[in-house]
């Protein structure tokens, strides 16, 4: 199976039809279908590693004052307890089963679009929030092999995200220095540099303004890790949205 990281933004992308929804369909489309989807979502944030092992995950919605059509999404798909247990095993720092959460909208406002049928097994895997780059781009190294058995590893975040800075008259605009940081990611994901997105923050005061905190961007470093030197990468809704939150998405393999 390929690796996919998306650039979700709002959470209405989940019930609009737009270039980023429509590019989503694209994307299922071009690839072969998933035996499972695995899922790191930037909005399961704890403390730990955390794995998802529920036969039958519930959908989760973490936000707050959206239309009640957004609310009514049920993505219910069967979880995989197999794949989970293959991947505690395959991860080599301490993790844990825990089914407290489950499909976030981080993972359901793309996968609608994505695999609309809900038939596809769904769990996810958390991010540490006390971790450094390199462990997130280090389980998704362990993770890789789980392609070859037909799991979709799907990150799902956005390069640059800074609610903060937003502005909600910018609809399709963005800060000169929200493309240079895009910018920055995509020269070194197309030359295969990954050391130096992980050390994004060497890049100053750009970082701090594209990665307040890093939650929206450590997904893309499990795909890159669970990405392989020969994947050809493709490059998907590379725009922004309210200044200051980047659309971009990417195919590897």
């Amino acid at each position: 199976m390929p690796v996919v990281f998306a650039g979700h933004g709002s959470p209405m992308n989940a019930i609009e039809d737009n270039l980023y929804s429509r590019t989503w369909r694209i994307m299922a489309e071009l690839m072969p279908r998933p035996e499972v989807i695995l899922s790191i979502s930037a909005h399961w944030y704890t403390k730990g590693t955390k794995i998802m092992n529920e036969k039958n995950p519930k959908t989760i919605y973490d936000m707050y004052g959206f239309p009640r059509e957004l609310y009514e999404i049920v993505y219910n798909t069967p979880g995989s307890p197999e794949t989970a247990e293959a991947s505690k095993a395959l991860i080599s720092r301490e993790t844990s089963y825990n089914n407290s959460w489950g499909i976030d909208h981080g993972t359901w406002s793309v996968l609608v679009h994505m695999y609309p049928e809900r038939d596809i097994p769904v769990f996810q895997i958390s991010i540490d929030a006390d971790a450094p780059p390199e462990t997130h781009y280090t389980i998704g190294r362990e993770l890789r092999s789980l392609r070859e058995q037909g799991v979709l590893i799907f990150g799902t975040g956005n390069i640059v995200h800074n609610l903060r800075l937003a502005e909600w008259d910018k609809v399709g605009e963005g800060f000169d220095w929200a493309y240079e940081f895009d910018g920055f990611v995509y020269e070194n994901i197309m030359k295969k540099d990954h050391e130096k997105i992980l050390k994004y923050e060497d890049q100053g005061n750009l970082a701090k303004l594209a990665v307040p905190i890093p939650d929206h961007f450590y997904p893309l470093l499990y795909a890159l890790g669970a990405s392989d030197e020969g994947d050809s990468i493709s490059v998907y809704n590379r725009s922004c949205v309210l200044g200051s939150v980047m659309m971009t998405a990417y195919i590897w393999g």
